[in-house]
């Protein structure tokens, strides 16, 4: 039996007691039985109307639970669907007072979670608003009033923090240009004149919308100042040459070029202003002095002609050149004609420096070939020789691949100017062929020299008698080379002596006797004893040479008369 049924029983328990109780004292009183059932009637009214009061406080809450419920049910339902969340599943047999409580508690957690939602939807669309402002960037487009999913606002934060590295972002770049354009404003010497440029330079930093057109704008402005800046440096630096061109035209003073050190140095405003003004000054002054500028001119015509290989013809094409009627008309032909050399030779710089190269390699080359033929080089010390003839193989090697590494680039140039390149009034190649047959031509003239002057002592030895000696070879320090004389018999002594009556009478004066023919001194020289680490071999070089010269003693008529 459960706890109130028993104490139900006991309720009714007590209320008999108390009527029998009250029925006792009723009889001992002698109240009538009319009056009995009349307060018996009182009490049961009493405890009647008492129950029922009780009842109706009972069922009352029985109402309010029930309309708690139903209430909580509805909140559930709509903040489930605000939040977009599952159904809450009710818990079945359970009493009415539990769910109701069950129920209460789960709404209360859904509108903690909507709050939250909400403050932080407010939180993220404010910092939203400001980034858009500074930006000027479209809204996310999430509704204030509405409540957001988890997923949305994860992505909502996601765009704002990606709003904010973006403002990060242009704002660095704001200030890199902003202060690339102070600098060349500066340089330029350029006060800000429109609203945008004023609001670049002067406003506040933070003032400034950083929307992508702004950031465009920011960089055209910095490419039109650096345009500026670049075309104020060329004018600048085009005026410094003519300056420092009529300064050197017209001689002007080290000390009046001193004073406008400045101005050839920086390039803002006030120093193309400087170089203008200068400019028209030395023009002034170089039409009163026509004569000096003109042959100044005419000094750098001649060394651009030498640069640029211009043959005679070439040259006396521009007449002006030759003229000597000094006249204003005649100056403007010479600078048209100067600066038409300067851009010829910028312009085919390379093939030019080419040329010079080749000619420079040719020029060395010569000399090496002529050394070669020098018989004093054999005496030269520290290896100069070896050194030379090292040059030379190299010489021969790296000029055949330049006069290629030209040809190539000629042909280029030729089938892209549709024009000829000439040096010297001609083709390159056939400048390059014609240095090389004057060469061998040259060559062939020495030889033939050589031969002629050898015939030609060979002749003057076989009519004077002069004697043919090999060159002496270098004797060690503190030792003598005993050298043996040959007695010659009696026949060749009247010979001799008839030979040189004989040329006495021929020509009628005084004749030195000349010596009798010796024979090689390598066949008079005694065996030195060497001893170790004192003496050194023969160079094999010197050794060569000797042989050279003994081949010719032995292939000329007089060394036949020398031999025994």
């Amino acid at each position: 039996m459960r706890k109130s049924e028993v104490l139900a029983a006991e309720s009714v328990s007590c209320l008999n007691k108390a009527l029998c109780h009250l029925k006792d004292i009723w009889e001992e009183i002698g109240i009538p039985e009319d009056q009995r059932l009349q307060r018996t009637n009182v009490v049961k009214n009493h405890i009647k109307s008492l129950l029922d009061m009780m009842v109706k406080e009972e069922e009352s809450l029985r109402q309010r639970l029930v309309s708690s419920i139903q209430t909580c049910r509805t909140d559930m339902e709509k903040l489930c669907l605000e939040l977009q969340l599952n159904a809450f599943e009710e818990e079945g047999g359970i009493s009415m007072l539990q769910q109701e409580n069950n129920i209460r508690t789960q709404v209360e957690a859904l509108l903690k979670e909507k709050a939250q939602r909400m403050q932080q939807l407010k939180a993220l669309l404010e910092q939203e608003q400001d980034l858009c402002d500074i930006l000027c960037s479209e809204l996310y487009g999430l509704s204030a009033d509405s409540v957001p999913t988890l997923e949305q606002l994860e992505s909502f934060s996601q765009h704002v923090a990606s709003q904010n590295t973006e403002k990060a972002k242009r704002y660095a770049e704001f200030a890199d240009l902003k202060r690339q354009i102070i600098l060349y404003m500066a340089e330029l010497e350029h006060t800000p004149e429109t609203s945008f440029e004023k609001d670049v330079v002067c406003e506040d930093e933070d003032a400034f919308c950083l929307s992508r057109d702004n950031i465009s704008s920011l960089k055209l402005l910095v490419c039109q100042l650096e345009e500026s800046k670049v075309e104020n440096e060329a004018k600048c630096e085009a005026n410094r040459e003519k300056v420092q061109r009529l300064w050197d035209r017209l001689q002007v003073p080290q000390e009046e070029r001193e004073a406008f050190n400045d101005h050839m140095v920086s390039s803002r405003k006030r120093n193309l202003e400087a170089l203008r003004a200068e400019v028209q000054r030395l023009e002034e002054l170089k039409l009163l002095n026509i004569c000096n500028v003109t042959e100044a001119i005419r000094s750098e015509i001649a060394v651009f002609w030498e640069k640029c290989f211009f043959s005679t013809d070439q040259r006396q094409d521009f007449a002006p050149y030759f003229s000597e009627t000094f006249t204003e008309e005649l100056l403007s032909l010479h600078d048209a004609e100067i600066q038409r050399l300067k851009q010829h030779y910028e312009e085919h710089q390379e093939l030019f420096d080419g040329v010079r190269q080749w000619e420079d390699s040719w020029r060395l080359f010569l000399d090496l070939e002529k050394k070669a033929t020098d018989p004093t080089r054999f005496t030269n010390r520290g290896g100069n020789l070896l050194k030379e003839e090292k040059q030379r193989s190299e010489l021969h090697k790296s000029l055949p691949k330049l006069e290629k590494k030209l040809k190539a680039q000629i042909d280029t140039w030729e089938s892209e100017q549709d024009s000829e390149f000439l040096v010297h009034g001609q083709k390159f190649l056939q400048y390059v062929e014609e240095q090389w047959e004057l060469h061998q031509i040259e060559k062939e003239k020495e030889k033939q020299e050589r031969h002629l002057k050898k015939s030609k002592q060979t002749e003057e030895d076989m009519l004077y008698g002069t004697a043919v000696r090999t060159p002496i070879k270098r004797r060690l320090l503190g030792t003598t080379t005993p050298i043996k004389t040959r007695k010659f018999n009696a026949t060749s002594s009247i010979s001799s002596a008839t030979s040189n009556s004989s040329s006495r009478s021929v020509y009628g004066s005084t004749v030195c006797r000349s010596p009798g023919p010796r024979p090689p001194l390598s066949a008079n020289k005694t065996p030195l004893v060497r001893t170790p680490g004192v003496g050194k071999p023969p160079n094999p070089r010197l050794q060569g040479c000797n042989k050279e010269n003994e081949a010719q003693l032995k292939g000329s008529p007089l060394s036949e008369g020398l031999q025994l």
